[in-house]
This record gives C-alpha cells, sequence and structure tokens, in this order.
C-alpha cells in the first residue's frame, strides 16, 4: 500500500488537506535576484532571492516572511548554449522554490563557504565559520526592504542540519525550523553509528564534493542528481556576467578539507584537532549549540524508518532534547530524503506522501501566523509498515509495554530465561549486507529497492529464532539487546541484525544496530542527548578494551522502527562480527571468537517495544 496521509487516522485535518486550502497564489520570477554579500571575514557568499509575483490574483505582501536555504551543493547550475528550454537549473532548491514562492513566501538560497559560487575554503563539514555566516546572512535579511523580520528555514540532510546551526545562532529573526533526515549528534548520527566507522561513506561524500566543489563536471556525471549533459557548473551572480569572480572562487574551493582525512581525526569524541583543541567531533554536531537555539524557536523534525545508519535516531534525539514546547516529530517509510518508499508492502516506490505540504502547514503556523490546525494535531506521527498506517502520539517512546526475549539454546530467541550456556561464533569479516541498504542513499546512490536480497544474508551469522507468533505485533522504537560475551581480542564490532520469518519461509530485514565492544561503557544521558535508549559518550576517556576470555555486558539499542508482524511468523535475531560492505573491520585483521552468554545471571535477552494484536 501507498504511504498516503489517508492511510490511518493519525491527523485531525491530513497535510493533504490542509494543502488543498492553500493552493499557489503567485508566480515565481523568471529567474532570481542573485549576488555576493559579504561576511565578517571579507569572504563573499553567492545568494539568490526569489520574490513572489501576480499571477491574475491578490498583491504580495510588501514584507514578506522568509524561507531561508543554506547548501552546499550549488543554488543554482549554469547551462550550456543549446540547453532544452525549462531545464531545471537548481535540482536541490527547486522544490523549495516552487512551494513557497508560490505561496508568498520569500526564498533566499545561499552556496554556504567554499562552495558553488561562494569564495571561501571549508575547513570542515559543516564548519563553525558557516554557523557564523549563517547568523549573518539572516541579519542581512532582515534589513532588505522586502522581509518582515522573520525567518524560517528548512532542507534535507546537510541543509537540514545547516537550519539548526542557524536556529543556533539566536538571531531573533529565526523563528522556525524543520530539519528534514538530519542528524543531530554527526558523530554517531552519521559517521561512527556504534563507534564504528562508516568507511566507504567518507570516501564516496569527499569525490561528490570534489566534484561539486571543485567544477569537476566529468565526475559529477557519475552521480544520478546531478548529471544533467546540459548543466556547465555553478551559476555566476547577476554581477559576475563573465564568470571571472566564479572562477576566482572555484580556485579557492581547492583548499577545501577532504572527508576521509577529516573524519579519521576523530575516532573518539573526545579527540580534537593536533593543530585547534577547542575543534572536536561536537564542532561541527548541532546537538553541541543546542544550548543557544532559542526556546520560543519551533522545531519540526522529519526522518525516515531507513535513513542511513542513525538519522531517524538524530531526529528522535533532537525532539527529546530541546526545552522547546513547539516542538514535532514525523517519521515515515522512507530513505534518506525521502526519495523511496522503503516498505516491502508499498504499491509504489514514489513516496505518496507530501512532506512539504508538512512544512507549509508548519511555516504557516509560525511564520505566517495562520491557523493552520497543527497545534491541535498529536506532535508525533509515525508510519507502520506492512499495518500500512499512519498512528499518532503524544510523546516518546511510541509504545510503553515491552517484550522480552531470551537467547537460549540451539538457536532459540524464548519468552522465558533457559539453562546456562554459551554459544561460539567466529567472526567472519567477509560478512556483508549488500549493496541495496539504509546506506547507499547516503553515498547519493539512486537506491529504490531495499534489503531484496536479504533471503540468505544471515545464513553465516549467529542466529537465534522465536517460536510462531499467536497474533500480530506491532513493533515501535528502538528494540534494545542487552548481550553478555567475550572475546579471543581486545575488541570487536558487534552487528546485529532483526529479522521477520514469514510461514513461508520469506526473511525481510526490519532493522539493525551496531556498537563497538571499547564503547559498551554507559553513561546517563546528556542535557543536550537525552535519548531514551542505552546512552554512551564515545569517548576515548571511556573507552575500554575487552579483557579477553571474560564475559562483558553490550547493552544497545537498534535503529528505531515501526513494523508489525503478522501472525504465524517468527522473529530472528542475527549476529556477526562484520559488515564489509560498508564498516571498517574492527579489529584490523583480527577476526574474533565471540562467545555469547545464555541463561542464568549473564542471560542475553532482546527487548522490543511491543504492542500485541496490532492489526495488519
Amino acid at each position: 500500500m501507498a504511504d498516503h496521509d489517508t492511510n490511518g487516522q493519525a491527523w485531525l485535518v491530513p497535510p493533504s488537506a490542509y494543502l488543498a486550502t492553500r493552493p499557489p497564489e503567485f508566480d515565481c520570477p523568471a529567474k532570481p535576484l542573485s549576488l555576493y554579500v559579504a561576511m565578517r571575514d571579507g569572504c563573499r557568499l553567492a545568494v539568490d532571492v526569489y520574490l513572489p509575483q501576480q499571477s491574475g490574483g491578490p498583491e504580495p505582501d510588501s514584507k514578506l516572511p522568509t524561507v531561508l536555504i543554506l547548501t552546499p551543493y550549488y543554488r543554482r547550475f549554469a547551462l550550456k548554449g543549446g540547453a532544452p528550454a525549462g531545464t531545471e537549473t537548481s535540482p536541490n532548491a527547486a522544490k523549495y522554490r516552487d512551494f513557497f514562492i508560490t505561496r508568498g513566501y520569500a526564498l533566499v538560497v545561499v552556496d554556504v563557504r567554499g562552495t558553488g559560487a561562494s569564495f571561501g575554503t571549508r575547513d570542515s563539514f559543516r564548519s563553525p565559520a558557516e554557523r557564523e555566516d549563517y547568523g549573518e546572512i539572516a541579519e542581512w535579511i532582515v534589513a532588505q526592504p522586502w522581509s518582515n523580520g522573520i525567518i524560517g528555514s528548512t532542507g534535507i540532510s546537510y541543509l537540514g542540519a545547516a537550519a539548526l546551526f542557524l536556529a543556533s545562532t539566536g538571531h531573533p529573526g529565526v523563528k522556525a525550523v524543520a530539519p528534514l533526515f538530519a542528524v543531530w549528534n554527526t558523530y554517531v548520527d552519521h559517521f561512527y553509528p556504534g563507534g564504528v566507522l562508516l568507511n566507504r561513506l567518507a570516501a564516496s561524500y569527499d569525490q561528490l564534493m570534489i566534484a561539486l566543489d571543485h567544477d569537476r563536471r566529468d565526475l559529477l556525471a557519475n552521480y544520478a542528481y546531478f548529471r544533467d549533459p546540459s548543466f556547465a557548473g555553478p551559476q555566476p551572480v547577476d554581477e559576475d556576467a563573465e564568470g571571472a569572480l566564479l572562477r576566482e572562487a572555484v580556485a579557492e574551493h581547492l583548499g577545501n578539507f577532504h572527508m576521509p582525512d577529516f573524519i579519521t581525526e576523530f575516532r573518539f569524541t573526545d579527540d580534537r584537532l593536533p593543530y585547534d583543541p577547542n575543534f572536536g567531533a561536537p564542532s561541527f554536531s548541532p546537538y553541541n549549540y543546542a544550548h543557544a537555539i532559542r526556546e520560543d524557536v519551533a522545531v519540526y523534525s522529519i526522518g525516515g524508518w531507513t535513513d542511513g545508519a542513525g538519522f531517524a535516531n538524530g531526529a528522535v534525539a533532537r525532539f527529546l532534547s530541546l526545552p522547546n514546547k513547539r516542538q514535532h516529530l514525523l517519521l515515515g517509510p522512507w530513505d534518506h530524503g525521502a526519495r523511496a518508499n522503503v516498505s516491502p508492502f508499498r504499491d509504489a516506490v514514489e513516496p505518496r506522501f507530501n512532506v512539504l505540504a508538512e512544512v507549509l502547514r508548519f511555516f504557516d503556523h509560525y511564520l505566517m501566523g495562520r491557523d493552520s490546525g497543527l497545534q491541535r494535531e498529536a506532535p508525533v506521527h509515525y508510519f507502520t509498515m506492512r499495518a500500512e498506517a499512519w498512528c499518532a502520539a503524544p510523546g516518546w517512546p511510541l509504545v510503553g509495554s515491552t517484550r522480552t526475549l531470551h537467547l537460549d539454546a540451539a538457536g532459540a530467541l524464548a519468552d522465558v530465561p533457559g539453562s546456562e550456556g554459551e554459544d561460539r561464533y567466529k567472526v567472519d569479516f567477509t560478512v556483508g549486507t549488500g549493496p541495496n541498504t539504509r546506506h547507499e542513499r547516503l553515498a547519493a546512490e539512486d537506491t529504490r529497492d531495499y534489503y531484496v536480497d536479504w533471503q540468505d544474508r544471515d545464513a553465516r551469522m549467529l542466529r537465534y529464532t522465536s517460536e510462531p507468533l499467536s497474533d500480530d505485533a506491532e513493533v515501535s522504537g528502538h528494540p534494545v539487546v542487552d548481550l553478555w560475551l567475550s572475546s579471543s581480542e581486545g575488541d570487536a564490532a558487534v552487528h546485529v541484525y532483526l529479522s521477520e520469518v514469514e510461514e513461508d519461509g520469506t526473511v525481510r530485514y526490519v532493522t539493525e544496530g551496531v556498537l563497538r565492544a571499547i564503547h559498551r561503557k554507559e553513561s546517563a544521558p546528556e542535557p543536550r542527548q537525552r535519548w531514551s535508549w542505552p546512552f554512551r559518550t564515545f569517548a576515548r576517556a571511556d573507552a575500554m578494551p575487552m579483557p579477553k576470555g571474560e564475559p562483558q555486558r553490550l547493552r544497545f539499542a537498534l535503529l528505531p522502527t515501526s513494523w508489525t508482524f503478522r501472525r504465524g511468523s517468527r522473529l530472528r535475531l542475527a549476529i556477526a562480527g562484520a559488515d564489509a560492505d560498508h564498516y571498517a573491520q574492527v579489529p584490523h585483521g583480527r577476526p574474533p571468537l565471540l562467545t555469547i552468554q545464555l541463561g542464568g545471571a549473564m542471560a542475553s535477552v532482546l527487548t522490543l517495544p511491543w504492542r500485541s494484536g496490532a492489526g495488519s
């Protein structure tokens, strides 16, 4: 079935119904006003300004609220001579342009420092220097004759985190931000889930940014999002008709940081750059600046259940951490950016849910002061797969009850503890999850079908399977594994996968989690990171090598999901020590022998957020 917002009864007024009350009233200009805006250090940022035009209807207000888009992926492309009429020059920002300008908002799109037609050099992924730029751009906006002094910001991934950086500048004009598919803690939500490096992600991101920042059109053709043969690099600003300034800006970009070199400076969250003791992994994470986000700023966090290895965690952690009363959370059956509906029970790849309709409703309420009805809706909405329905909740966690299954002898997952024992598993470093996973979309790969080859993927893992379910059951939230295990080496990467085994033997991937064993120490959540699942700092100061052969407790969450298990199906938990397709090897060249404890005082268990009889 589809993910349309009329499936289920989650909303009093579904986003699509609200959108029907807000038809386009204005035209977009044929092209924006484009100019450079100088920052405090003289660095010039390329800015596009779009204002609504009259379309036979009402005249636009002379003073408008502004939606600000901050992007490293080109605000606009230049076109080659002879490009087909109507070629879209702004694949990154066009959807915001067409959606918000036609409904009475000004739109400002900025090439962030060191990208596009902007000058400067990127010294970091989401540099603190960029954060300062955002406050200055906000100040520039409110000084313009068309601005009413009210600003909102949104965007997917980097753009969503940039919206949070903008809010954290404390600029009084910023009233609402809608981070879409965006991290909260860049270390654990993005590059080091469970403390294990996603090694191929760093390399693939670097290649994309070289293609963009260095204006390498030969490389850019490798990416589905940017391979239009009509594209001719970043669009110069209006004053730079011959592109001389653009060429100077791109020359500066050649000094930009490289992700594989940069991200490996931060193996632990308390590592700092050797040449800058104040710069660490928190420096490029939105959570680090949470204290500076004013409590009156409205925040709408939107994400997908199959978004990378932690982006949904980022949305939930942000919702739990910020004290802002004007908070909303939406989690759907989507990959990164909702480019695909990932539910295996879908009837179409393309999502039928209009994310921007809900963002419009949010901005209308907090930026325009319209009665959009948002204040009467539940603060949390989520989609349950197989039930194929939207649900509403008053907060997080979504489900108040749990079910605990015990890892038992002969590969069983049992409702009651079994006798004491142990299972041994020799880690195979060639085990992987394949090319159709939650990770590929982050590398700008145009993945559409997810986990279609999962049937035998867990055959070389240690597996535990339950008895058939007597009724349908919904699992919504974070499953948590509590393992007692020992390692023959001083470290291990413990990858855990939850699947559904249907009556006919079909195996469906549900979710997964990973933890590097040296990060097993748990801590109380920090005020800026109020997790509802086991928290750890991932700091070098808290890292502990595994005492060889001595069982240790590793309690950690799998990535959140909402999934209805069918009556007659079995639950399967599979444990591996590697994902060769995505994660770094731990420990290097030393595949450990893992020993899992069963029963007794060191019983290993799986605890699920469980609602029986959910129906399918």
